[in-house]
């Protein structure tokens, strides 16, 4: 029978319930207590003979004649119901029967039951019906190949596939040990603007929507308010953090979404090498509380986060893979080297984008945890110059997998030197990098009141979907995909 059959026929036992005066989608149920704290009493019950109301979804059902078996789930547990039309109302079993189907969700009153193969169980009293499925929940879900109608229909995926729904646990896990370990060490959380006037923080091609209200152009914002938190450290906050949601209107990859969630953090008084300590507990902590361990297979790579983390200097890999110095070679001899190796340019080659795809190629056989660090000024306008380099910034990025899950450097806080880096980056932007940053007049203006000195450190959910060995967007409960077609 066909899905349209099925939901006919489903439609029918909605009139068949209404005809006895059942109501299909009611408003209140009796349930008082969990399937799984039913579960846990289970003994102390059937001592007692405490009669229990529980609700959940039937996910089996089986039985003929005068006997039949429901198995119901809430999302704390799973249990059996027993139905004996001996021992109810026989009107009242006989429509349990004729139209109850798996996927409904059910109420159920009665007592704890220990059947002969000493499965503990509710024997059912009364029931009533609370949401009537007219979908019929797949009998082949698991090993199916059709990657879209999974993702499409994530919900199904989640009540059917234990794994992905443990995947999602973790990950609230993930975040909320996180979240942890900043106000443990007696930082702010703080809520920034997701629309911004102008996007800044990050090196990307923003969205655009239109406010109608103050009928401007704004843009989804592409960090996690990194110009708005330091600007609470020129108001005074001493520590603060987001973890928020953030959009970059960019390709698709294993990697890469357009929306995902990102942590970023800034603490006054404190640089990058300190910040290294820093973020090694952290990723640790995070491990630890959400896995219970700290070694990790991800891909062709095994990881050790509670092992030493080497710092590798970005310039002197780069020399040593390609012969070019990042720092005083051309323009003209990077891309040619570039390109040579293999780099594909998405616009206009030159130096920023030639550089950064030598060092790509070098960061694909990186297993990690390591740190990299040698930044040249060119790559980073938002960091500060490490003391003594016209040259080098005092960034700090994790490696880990061969992929980049997480950066930080010692936030710039002259004014000036922070014009001039914008105004670099506007010339590359007029230029037609579209990725390149803006010259933001009022975070320069809000520097020259004085900003302490500071690291920031920020890192997304790839973290997250590196750890469980899944492509970015299979780690997201429910990612982005184009609407369906008739």
């Amino acid at each position: 029978m066909g899905e349209i059959d099925i939901r006919n026929e489903r439609v029918k036992k909605l009139e068949r319930l209404k005809e006895a005066g059942m109501e299909a989608y009611p408003v209140h149920t009796e349930r008082d207590t969990s399937v799984g704290d039913f579960t846990l009493a289970f003994d102390e019950k059937m001592k007692t003979g405490e009669i229990s109301t529980l609700a959940g979804r039937v996910l089996a059902l089986r039985g003929q004649g005068g006997i039949m078996f429901a198995d119901i789930t809430d999302g704390t547990g799973k249990t059996q119901s027993v139905f004996q039309k001996a021992d109810m109302d026989g009107a009242i079993f006989d429509l349990f029967s004729e139209t109850v189907d798996m996927g409904d969700f059910i109420e159920v009153r009665g007592a704890p039951y220990l059947t002969k193969r000493g499965e503990k169980s509710l024997k059912v009293d009364s029931w009533k019906m609370l949401s009537k499925s007219l979908l019929p929940i797949p009998d082949q879900w698991y090993g199916l190949k059709d990657e879209e109608k999974i993702l499409r229909e994530r919900y199904l995926d989640v009540l059917l596939n234990p794994e992905v729904r443990a995947m999602f646990e973790r990950k609230a896990k993930f975040w909320q040990s996180a979240r942890d370990f900043y106000l443990r060490n007696g930082f702010l959380e703080v809520e920034t603007p997701i629309l911004e006037t102008m996007p800044g923080g990050a090196d990307a091609r923003p969205f655009v929507t239109h406010h109608n209200a103050l009928d401007i152009e704004v843009y989804l914002r592409i960090s996690a308010g990194e110009l708005w938190q330091k600007k609470l450290l020129v108001a005074g906050f001493p520590k603060v953090f987001e973890i928020g949601r953030i959009f970059r209107n960019e390709g698709m990859s294993r990697e890469h979404l357009q929306d995902y969630t990102q942590l970023e953090s800034y603490e006054a008084f404190a640089d990058a090498a300190t910040g290294m300590k820093f973020v090694q507990e952290l990723y640790r902590h995070i491990v630890k509380e959400t896995y219970g361990q700290y070694t990790f297979k991800i891909g062709d790579h095994e990881i050790d986060l509670a092992a030493e983390w080497p710092v590798i200097n970005f310039c002197e890999v780069i020399q040593k893979r390609f012969g070019v110095d990042p720092i005083s070679c051309t323009e003209e001899e990077v891309v040619s080297a570039a390109k040579e190796a293999g780099v594909v340019f998405g616009e206009a080659p030159n130096k920023s984008r030639a550089v950064d795809g030598l060092w790509k190629l070098i960061r694909k056989t990186v297993s990690g945890p390591a740190f990299l660090s040698g930044i040249p000024v060119y790559l980073e306008p938002l960091a500060k110059r490490v003391s003594g380099s016209e040259h080098i910034v005092d960034r700090v990025q994790v490696i880990l997998a061969g992929s980049e899950m997480g950066k930080g450097y010692s936030e710039l806080n002259d004014p000036l030197d922070q014009r001039a880096r914008f105004e670099e980056q506007q010339k590359m932007r007029d230029a037609g990098d579209d990725e390149a940053q803006r010259l933001d007049e009022e975070y320069v203006r809000a520097m020259e009141y004085g900003m302490p000195p500071a690291f920031g450190f920020g890192v997304s959910e790839r973290l997250f979907s590196f750890l469980e060995n899944r492509p970015a967007h299979e780690a997201q409960i429910f990612p982005l995909l184009r609407p369906k077609l008739d």
